[in-house]
């Protein structure tokens, strides 16, 4: 309401805000678990972290 609105268009903005987050994070959650049952890419995962795992073996402690 700092931006001289009422409170009826803040109420209303904060209902589409928090609408927009939660689809949002739905979005999101339905692509991780897509990823999550992909074979291919839990295959590119498990490359990527024994990479990993070669790598961080040489740090000093």
């Amino acid at each position: 309401m700092r931006d001289g609105s009422n409170e009826s268009e803040a109420v209303r903005a904060a209902l589409v805000e928090a609408g927009r987050r939660r689809l949002q994070r739905s979005q999101l959650a339905e692509e991780a678990r897509r990823l999550a049952a992909d074979p291919e890419d839990r295959a590119a995962l498990r490359a990527v972290m024994a990479d990993m795992e070669a790598v961080t073996s040489d740090w000093p402690e």
